[in-house]
């Protein structure tokens, strides 16, 4: 295994560290006969036990020495792998390297593990290659990475030369894109100490815009915008305004899993992180999905400069805004900034022309091309959510109008009439049932 590793020219830049790497070390070791048996099995169940890990984090099952080959393919970035996104298999003698390094891939896969495990008196890589997992749920892992990776091992076990390997792993690339951006839905901005800039979020919300009821105009907006942006068009940076709780933030989480596999992502900013957005402009910039900046609750004080940066971003720069990029936010200010009735007068003490530091920040909020309200419903309205919720648990008998005035004291007692107050009720109500 050491020698086939060693042989890359493509993906020669994976991680020492991996697990790949570590493995072939330990074969190198075992192959030359200079080692100590207990000391290089201890190697050998450390690297099983980062395989585990690896197979707890994504949900992996069956052969999860496959599983962890393919995700390697998956998720490693080279110039080949990222032209290969944008436009599949691709002519040059790049090829000739990529059937090479595929080639090893494949005699990866093909590995046996077996003299190594009999000199040894060990069985684990025998387990890992017939690997029955622990059934988990969906939030402990990325299922919707898990299920592309082991696609992907399962397309690879069927192929018999490079040529075929070539074929699967470049219509994958295309299909799906390569690395973290390729395999992840959304992301969040790395705090101080963390190595990477944008972390995948690999809990998400499965939400669907029709689980959101009512809003019919305002979904539509959201979804013309939207369609226009992943197809390529003329788009705009969108704000959602409104009162809480009617389903802002609701709303871009949903778009999200509607249009993802078309190659939209999201990337989830808070203010404080604002000075990030150059980095994560040049991070973004030339890959071939499509990115909205997602800032949920956005609203700044007075004494608040960072909107000066999102300006600056938006528009206004020398290096303008990359065309797959743009900006959602959710707020329930509409103007964003706070403002005071001192900003509305020149008549100050503490400064000249004080109407200038409206437009100031009001210009903010103009760089927001589609501009949403999302308001509180009216007491029928109210009604009419409750009972489109409720309808989604026949199991639960309760006449309407036991229903109804049960929501009415609930919505008095938690926040006014509201989507969220409506799902906190029926939330309620179904836990009382399942109770019993």
């Amino acid at each position: 295994m050491y020698r086939l590793i060693s042989q890359f020219i493509v993906y020669r830049d994976l991680d020492e560290d991996s697990i790949l790497y570590q493995l072939g070390e330990i074969t190198r070791r075992f192959d030359s006969g200079n080692y100590q048996r207990e000391a290089l099995i201890s190697d050998i169940y450390e690297q099983v036990h980062r395989l585990l890990d690896v197979a707890t984090t994504y949900g992996f099952n069956t052969n999860l020495w496959h599983n962890y080959l393919a995700y390697l393919l998956a998720t490693t970035e080279t110039p080949f792998t990222l032209v290969s996104e944008k436009v599949g298999p691709i002519q040059g003698s790049v090829n000739e390297f990529a059937k090479h390094d595929f080639k090893i891939f494949k005699a990866l896969f093909d590995y046996n593990f077996h003299p190594l495990e009999n000199e040894l008196g060990i069985h684990c890589f025998s387990t890992i290659s017939n690997y029955r997992s622990v059934g988990k749920k969906d939030q402990i892992y990325n299922k919707s990475v898990s299920e592309k990776v082991q696609e992907l091992s399962a397309q690879i076990e069927k192929t018999q030369n490079e040529d075929e390997l070539y074929d699967v792993i470049t219509r994958f690339y295309q299909a799906y894109g390569v690395g973290k951006f390729g395999l992840n839905k959304a992301f969040r901005v790395g705090e101080k100490g963390e190595k990477e800039l944008l972390i995948p979020i690999t809990n998400t919300s499965e939400v669907r815009l029709d689980d959101l009821v009512g809003y019919e105009i305002q979904k539509q907006q959201l979804i013309d915008n939207t369609e226009a942006f992943v197809h390529g068009r003329r788009a705009n940076n969108v704000l959602l305004y409104g009162d809480a709780g009617t389903g802002k933030s609701t709303s871009i989480k949903a778009i999200l899993n509607q249009y993802y596999d078309q190659g939209l992502r999201l990337i989830e900013i808070y203010k404080h992180q604002f000075k990030e957005l150059t980095r994560i402009i040049a991070t973004i910039k030339n890959r071939n999905y499509r990115f909205i900046l997602y800032m949920d609750d956005l609203s700044f004080e007075e004494f608040e400069t960072e909107y000066k940066y999102l300006k600056a971003v938006i528009e206004g720069g020398l290096e303008p805004k990359p065309e797959n990029m743009l900006i959602y936010a959710t707020s329930n200010r509409r103007n964003l900034i706070r403002e005071t009735w001192s900003d509305r007068s020149d008549m100050s003490t503490d400064g000249l022309h004080r109407s200038d530091t409206i437009q100031e920040k009001l210009s903010l909020v103009d760089r927001f091309g589609v501009r949403i309200g999302y308001f509180k419903p009216s007491t029928k309205e109210f009604y009419h959510i409750v009972d489109t919720l409720m309808a989604r648990y026949p199991e639960v008998q309760i006449s309407q109008e036991e229903l109804h005035a049960k929501a009415n004291q609930w919505e008095l007692r938690h926040g006014g009439l509201s989507g969220r107050t409506a799902q906190q009720f029926i939330d309620y109500i179904v836990g009382q049932y399942q109770a019993k």
